[in-house]
């Protein structure tokens, strides 16, 4: 399986949408864990990378786009 691609600053789609009603993230650091942030309540999360890695559904706007 392909691993999937993502970057700083970018705003994803998780499989689980957060309490306040939004599924829309933000990267604000990246390294051995990411740390996102609520495009909705701006609350941030800092999660394993491996765990982002399956939780991440999709890319929604890219930061660099090419």
């Amino acid at each position: 399986m392909e691993a999937k691609k993502f970057g700083l600053n970018d705003i994803v789609e998780m499989k689980k949408q957060h309490p306040c009603g939004v599924n829309k993230w933000k990267i604000i650091r990246m390294g051995a864990d990411v740390r996102i942030k609520c495009e909705g309540c701006q609350h941030s999360v800092m999660i394993p990378r491996r765990e982002f890695e399956k939780k991440m559904k999709k890319v929604l706007i890219s930061a660099s786009e090419d």
